[in-house]
């Protein structure tokens, strides 16, 4: 695997660094998805007309991998109805009234935690999954066996737009460093590496004072470019290590830890209170006044569209996440997720894509992939059905970054292509394992 030193430069837009947070107090529905992480759905633990408040549990973890859920708001259980999530799949999902009365549940308790096994099922009940935009459990990570030389704090956040992670390193370093006291003095991690790009001095200034208190913690300034953020890349970028195919970073020594993941894992074990709300960039070029809000999960994406001032422009497009690696929202009536860190709102013109022409071998996409995957011969197996060389050509490292795609000459969509390969390559698993 070959990785690429300088990644690609996309511009920042980072309109919404350093502005005043606002926070969304609410008398609307909230709509909470069985399904806001990656693995099963949580479990509904209450029923239409139960009364809530915030930091109740509404739904415990699944079996095997999963995540509890906490009701956002105090209000009543309207019911439990399939919605439609984004990647267009259908889950169940708790939609509570609320009373606009923010009554905090009587049962919020800091957990007691006095080993690993009590900190592994703390940062479970607490509900937090990887708040980068990634949805993966967090309790899982910390769950191994394997000897751990680094805990690496991703800061980078390198996507356009996004600054909900710098308004945590500004404003939250304080439970950063509570989460990480509590998870070395459990979990024998020899070394804590704090990984943020360049261009945030700042917030460079705020992890290095936080660095200062702990022999342990120190501060890699990273080159400003696109996808510097990417686990495999700040692994690598951070430590020198490769993480290979099928391997996670606990295979290599690593556990990467999201900032906002472990601010928030730092508020739990000092309160108790659940992971229930999140600090959300909204911009984009249709937006009237980019800013950082604390909304509650669940809200619907339209309420907080408007209660930032709504649009200057027709909308195009509205994104979670940032626009390389965000997911297109179909409608304004979805709700925010555990794992949303930005809501991007496009104009017309920013929505449409060039059109698209056949592919002319430039090479392009392999010289900007991180991992020097040959996208081009992964595209031509895919589209020719020749689902057994998609492996050889390294469509198991690929992580959709969108780097291929962004300087396309012939604006072809590789991310979704992709996707789908990966899909087919399932299911053509399945069908010869079942031959």
């Amino acid at each position: 695997m070959a990785f690429s030193i300088k990644g690609i430069k996309v511009p920042h837009r980072k309109n919404t660094a350093g502005t005043e947070v606002k926070r969304m107090v609410i008398e609307n529905t909230v709509t909470l998805p069985m399904v806001m992480h990656i693995g099963a759905p949580a479990v509904p633990v209450i029923k239409a007309g139960d009364e809530v408040s915030i930091g109740t549990l509404v739904a415990k973890a699944g079996d095997g991998i999963s995540s509890p859920i906490y009701s956002s708001v105090s209000g009543n259980v309207v019911g439990i109805s399939d919605v439609v999530i984004s990647n267009g799949r259908k889950v169940p999902a708790i939609k509570i009234d609320s009373d606009g009365k923010n009554t905090v549940d009587e049962n919020i308790a800091a957990p007691v935690i006095t080993d690993k096994a009590t900190l592994i099922n703390a940062i479970k009940d607490s509900g937090v999954v990887g708040l980068g935009g990634a949805g993966f459990p967090t309790y899982v990570k910390f769950n191994t066996d394997k000897a751990i030389d680094y805990l690496i704090v991703n800061c980078a956040e390198c996507e356009p737009y996004i600054t909900s992670d710098t308004y945590t390193m500004l404003e939250r370093a304080d439970e950063m460093a509570y989460a990480i006291d509590v998870i070395l003095k459990y979990i024998d991690v020899k070394k804590v590496i704090i990984g943020i790009e360049k261009n945030k001095r700042t917030a460079i200034a705020k992890m290095k004072e936080l660095a200062s208190k702990n022999s342990k913690i120190s501060v890699k300034v990273l080159p400003s470019v696109y996808p510097t953020g990417g686990e495999k890349v700040l692994v690598y970028r951070t430590t020198g290590r490769v993480i290979k195919e099928g391997k996670l970073p606990a295979d290599v020594g690593c556990i990467v830890c999201n900032c906002t993941t472990l601010a928030t894992l730092g508020n739990y074990f000092k309160t108790g209170m659940p992971l229930v709300e999140k600090c959300v960039t909204v911009d984009g070029s249709a937006i009237q006044n980019p800013q950082n809000v604390i909304v509650p999960i669940g809200i619907a994406i339209k309420d907080v569209f408007e209660f930032t001032g709504g649009f200057k422009s027709e909308v195009g497009k509205v994104i979670y996440g940032g626009p390389m690696m965000g997911i297109s929202v179909p409608s304004m009536d979805e709700p925010v997720l555990k794992q949303t860190n930005a809501l991007l709102a496009l104009n017309e013109k920013d929505s449409k894509q060039g059109e698209e022409t056949a592919c002319i071998q430039c090479g392009t996409c392999v010289r900007n992939c991180p991992f020097g995957i040959n996208v081009i011969e992964l595209a031509r197996s895919y589209e020719k059905g020749e689902y057994d060389k998609l492996e050889k050509y390294g469509l198991g490292i690929c992580m959709e970054c969108g780097c291929c795609a962004y300087n396309c000459p012939a604006n072809r969509p590789l991310v979704q292509l992709h996707k789908l390969a990966k899909i087919s390559l399932r299911e053509w698993k399945e069908k010869e394992g079942n031959a």
